[in-house]
């Protein structure tokens, strides 16, 4: 009897949960079920309670739990322990980083699943084609639409609409339409992307007819035209579009609102929040975000103030989308500390809230506090973008820093992270040189621009000059500007002053013929005050 037990031994394992087993049906349907709530940890013990019922599906559901909780390196490393894959598991790897706008992972993903031989299908080609655009890798659009050829693959709505919003990206007018034409059974989804294209293209007259031409259209219809004649700042039409609404919806109203902020239009789209909550409407994070952006965009910080607490009333998670509006609105509006305050607390953030935070201190003049946030953000493991380094020269040229604003733009952005410098990062070191008297080298450094300068740099080194009362190259600066823009009118105010400085009387007198000349006007003074009627109740 004491040899039968040994022998039987190893069948019941010492853990209670493993005195019974799982059909693999069964342990699939409560790993999914486990998922389904969040509840990943539970999945997981699920998963290792019971070795014998597990196949493919099981890790399947269980890489999807952890990419469902953010969790991508166990995502990865499960799917890298997988004794096999189906394309099911390819295909939800690749919607997590897309999710995690990761095309770099994706494409290097996708390398190794067609090294590995497997056979992709229509949803894998519309997941890359949906992280691949819009970004540098969306040159791969066009090896995309030539494998679903290749591999003689459907072109159905989801796929189909994938590769339009691909060539949207592209500008590629014509490829863009004749996937829409290729697609066989068409609904709401391709319809809604045709009409979105044709407005990026500002073909206006084509995306109406193809709007008022549609059998069934959905909220998201709506929005579409909306957004797209606030895009090409055609208000009264998109009002029209969204007056003829029979029912007004949460996403109506957001996108006249966020089309409004788009058009300058920033105390009415505060003015349309009021009419949305008379009409009983909930409003959701995306709301909130527009309304922001637009006491951001009025400088009131009142209203901010206001919006903020709206916000906590109906209960509106603080996501990273909103938390980084509420930043981006303290420090616009003149609160930096509060900025700083919803930032710290902000469980998670992303590269925008790290921008955010940085150009709030470069525009508060603190360019050491701006310097700092941008080595915690290096250390951690963000990649900065172009904004990052606008942001930070920015705060160097705040702070006089020349030093460390050299270091940043030859060092730190053109050799570590191998960044080609833009029109708006010459600007920042023109202006860097020119506002600490180094005019000689902000002179140079135009002189050695890849592209011809724009009138903002000229404008920067005009303005140095002024500041510094530097008459040789202001007049060079001057004529800088007057090729590119005859009739600037900071070149009549400067060059005035700088003469003025410099005792020459007679090229006042020669600058007022010279820009009768140039039909140049001067430019008027203004300024403005915050009126607070109580926009938000």
């Amino acid at each position: 009897m004491g040899q039968r037990r040994t022998l039987l031994a190893p069948l019941f394992p010492s853990s209670s949960l493993c005195m019974y087993t799982l059909s693999t049906l069964h342990l699939n349907h409560k790993i999914d079920e486990c998922v389904r709530n969040g509840n990943v940890n539970g999945a997981r013990k699920l998963f290792d309670d019971f070795p014998h019922s597990r196949n493919t599906v099981s890790w399947n559901c269980l890489i999807k739990g952890y990419l469902k909780t953010r969790q991508m390196s166990e995502a990865q490393k499960l799917f890298d322990q997988m004794p096999q894959r189906d394309v099911v598991s390819w295909n939800t790897m690749f919607s997590g980083f897309r999710d995690a706008q990761n095309p770099q992972k994706a494409h290097q993903l996708f390398l190794e699943m067609m090294a590995h031989g497997s056979r992709p299908d229509e949803l894998t080609l519309s997941v890359l084609a949906s992280a691949f655009s819009n970004t540098k890798f969306d040159v791969l659009i066009l090896q995309l639409h030539g494998l679903v050829v290749r591999l003689g693959l459907n072109l159905n709505i989801y796929l189909g609409s994938a590769l339009m919003r691909g060539y949207i990206g592209l500008g590629n007018r014509d490829a863009f339409r004749r996937v829409f034409d290729e697609i066989l059974v068409k609904d709401v989804v391709p319809c809604n992307v045709l009409i979105l294209g044709y407005m990026e293209f500002g073909l206006i007259a084509e995306a109406k007819t193809a709007f008022d031409s549609m059998p069934k259209t959905n909220p998201f219809s709506w929005s579409i035209m909306i957004n797209g004649y606030m895009k090409n700042k055609m208000v009264d039409e998109a009002r029209a579009i969204f007056d003829r609404l029979s029912a007004k919806d949460v996403v109506s109203w957001t996108a006249l609102m966020r089309g409004c902020v788009r058009c300058n239009k920033y105390a009415e789209a505060l003015t349309m929040f009021c009419s949305m909550m008379k009409s009983e409407t909930r409003p959701n994070h995306y709301t909130f975000s527009t309304l922001l952006e637009a006491s951001a965009g009025c400088s009131s910080l009142s209203t901010g103030n206001q919006i903020h607490s709206c916000i906590l009333k109906f209960g509106i998670p603080l996501d990273v989308v909103v938390a980084t509006s509420l930043v981006d609105m303290y420090g616009k509006c003149g609160d930096i500390n509060a900025a700083f305050r919803v930032f710290e607390s902000m469980p998670e953030k992303n590269l925008v809230s790290w921008n955010v935070i940085i150009g709030g201190y470069a525009r508060h003049g603190l360019a050491s506090r701006a310097l700092e946030e941008f080595d915690r953000m290096v250390k951690g493991n963000f990649v900065p973008d172009e904004i990052s380094f606008i942001n930070v020269l920015s705060a160097c040229v705040h702070g006089g820093m020349i030093e460390e604003g050299e270091e940043i733009f030859y060092e730190t952005m053109q050799v570590k992270y191998g960044m080609r410098a833009t029109m708006e990062h010459y600007s920042c070191m023109v202006d860097l040189y020119g506002k600490a008297g180094e005019l000689e080298k902000a002179e140079e450094l135009i002189k050695r621009m890849p592209f011809e300068p724009d009138v903002v740099v000229w404008g920067a080194l005009l303005g140095a000059c002024g500041l510094h009362s530097c008459l040789e190259i202001g007049e060079a600066a001057a004529n800088g500007i007057r090729e590119v823009e005859k009739d600037h009118p900071a070149v009549y105010s400067v060059l005035s002053k700088i003469y003025g400085e410099n005792g020459a009387r007679s090229g006042v007198i020669q600058l007022d013929k010279v820009i009768r000349g140039w039909n140049a006007k001067k430019q008027k003074a203004g300024s403005w005050i915050e009126s607070n009627p109580g926009l938000i109740g």
